[in-house]
């Protein structure tokens, strides 16, 4: 295949695509209990508010919030980032090898994730192949914004003069990789049958 010769970035999500963080790591041993584990993330810790978190809340204000409206699940909700590092399980290695490759190659790398800015330094600290990056990344709780907000990518585009169409962005989740698709980027979904090292080559990289 021609190489590319239009892709100048590749830009990675990292939870779910070089990071393996999961709450129910911690959670499957507290609770021992796999029904009532499933009750607390959907009902008490859910989603949405791990994600204000990540938006910029600290990581207390978030944790007394949640306390204030189940005090009957309070010892959990606190053990929730009192346990946080036990949720990162480990990096994804398949994943990290393609990135470590792509380090010395030609392309820029860039990092933009949805991430409190409280715990983000932990895995900064803890997992060398961040190195990578070379600071080039857009954390969502230092910026209060967060995705699939289409002013986080604004963020990234405008700080490192990227356009769209000359970046990659590798993410796992379908809503952000439909943002940014309609903002003109090229995407690779991350699913558990994704081999990133092949899709990146369809699309003409070498490394």
């Amino acid at each position: 295949m021609q190489q590319n010769s239009t892709i100048k970035n590749i830009i990675f999500d990292f939870g779910g695509v070089v990071m393996d963080w999961n709450p129910r790591y911690f959670f499957k041993d507290y609770f021992n209990d796999d029904e009532r584990m499933e009750y607390f993330l959907k009902h008490i810790a859910e989603d949405e508010w791990n994600a204000e978190q990540d938006r910029g809340r600290s990581l207390q204000e978030g944790t007394e919030i949640q306390v204030a409206k189940f005090p009957e699940w309070e010892k959990e909700i606190r053990a929730y980032y009192d346990n946080w590092t036990t949720m990162l399980k480990s990096d994804i290695p398949e994943n990290v090898e393609v990135l470590r490759k792509l380090e010395h190659s030609e392309y820029e790398l860039f990092g933009l994730t949805n991430w409190s800015a409280e715990t983000f330094p932990y895995a900064l600290e803890n997992y060398d192949f961040f190195n990578a990056f070379k600071g080039k990344i857009v954390v969502s709780g230092t910026e209060k914004l967060i995705k699939p907000d289409p002013k986080i990518w604004e963020v990234l585009l405008e700080r490192y003069h990227l356009k769209p169409e000359e970046s990659v962005f590798i993410d796992d989740n379908p809503k952000n990789i439909e943002v940014a698709k309609t903002l003109g980027f090229i995407t690779v979904h991350i699913t558990e049958e994704t081999n990133l090292d092949e899709e990146l080559r369809s699309l003409g990289l070498r490394f």
